[in-house]
């Protein structure tokens, strides 16, 4: 028995933040500086009232009218996140019922951040080949942008909220194949929102700007920009080589490599130091922004319209945790999903 993607789609929230409302507020930055910077010119901002779940439920239902999927063939959900609406209950369960989706059915949530995805197809396989389910709805959901301070320019420039829902089914015709996958939590505190949760339930309130007029506070997200660069830097090259072994493969026998959508001067980066010729590494960043879990998943699907998914595609995703996971796709079509 094999596992494979059969169906994706995604949701964006309907709001809109441009690089010229950005420079609005932050006028020492300019558009041509953020858009150069980061290869990001607009990003989509979940509502105030608009949760992971609102969006997943959202990007669900596309899945669903988009690929003519019947609700009634579904039988396992795992939604990845690190913006659940509760404590408690599971997200999942709630997407299940919202969904209208069998009582039948697995549910459960599972956290993790721009390596999301590719952790998701390997337990989408694992429960498809231990016969647990036939199909299998992975969704990934986040609303980041909630947990940035307003005056923390950088972070705001990069990330984006979005939604994905993908099958992964007993057939198809994107073959999932083997997996390189790995955790290095010495890396937590590089990327972290330290107040909130068990450790620290009480808000810090300890709001203090660095000299560049960056916010730093423990209640808000916190991103150590040259500790995770370095990490990056160390880690997905050999990533990718573990990866392409494990499916008995060599760099020259991919026909696409799709990354996490970091931001452009990283990606742009790995792809230099790895030596991937530009036609042969996927990037859309421009419309979406750094959407954590959803930019593999918002990139094939691009990919796909654009009628590029096909032989070898290598997925790498990599980020707070640290956590970092590749896989190969092996595609039988040629046009679109």
């Amino acid at each position: 028995m094999k596992a494979y993607i059969k169906a994706l789609s995604y949701y964006l929230p309907e709001t809109v933040l441009t690089n010229n409302e950005l420079v609005e507020e932050f006028p020492e930055w300019t558009v041509e500086k953020i858009a150069n910077k980061v290869g990001i010119k607009e990003r989509h901002i979940s509502g105030q009232d608009e949760t992971a779940v609102d969006m997943a439920v959202k990007a669900a239902e596309r899945l669903f009218e988009e690929n003519d999927i019947s609700k009634g063939s579904i039988d396992f959900i795992l939604f990845c996140t690190q913006s659940p609406d509760y404590f408690l209950p599971t997200s999942a369960c709630l997407i299940q019922d919202r969904l209208q989706l069998p009582t039948k059915i697995g549910a459960l949530d599972y956290n993790l951040g721009c390596s999301g995805y590719v952790y998701g197809l390997s337990l989408c396989k694992g429960l498809i080949l231990g016969r647990i389910a036939q199909n299998v709805l992975l969704i990934t959901a986040e609303t980041y942008t909630k947990h940035i301070h307003p005056r923390d320019k950088g972070n705001r420039t990069i990330f984006g909220d979005a939604a994905t829902a993908t099958l992964v089914s007993v057939e198809g015709k994107i073959e999932i194949g083997n997996f390189s996958l790995g955790t290095d939590g010495k890396g937590a505190e590089n990327l972290i929102i330290k107040t909130g949760a068990s450790r620290n339930p009480i808000k810090a309130n300890d709001l203090n700007f660095d000299e560049n007029g960056n916010p730093i506070s423990s209640d808000f997200l916190y991103m150590n920009g040259v500790e995770i660069f370095n990490f990056t830097l160390d880690t997905v090259p050999l990533l990718i080589n573990e990866t392409l072994f494990k499916n008995s493969l060599h760099k020259e026998n991919i026909d696409l490599f799709v990354f996490h959508q970091a931001n452009q001067y990283i990606i742009d980066f790995l792809r230099k130091k790895l030596k991937i010729e530009k036609d042969k590494f996927y990037i859309y960043l421009e419309k979406v922004g750094n959407t954590v879990s959803s930019t593999i998943p918002i990139a094939l699907y691009e990919a796909g319209k654009e009628g590029r998914l096909c032989g070898n595609i290598c997925l790498a995703g990599f980020g707070v945790g640290y956590s970092w996971g590749g896989v190969v796709l092996k595609c039988s079509f040629e046009k679109t999903l």
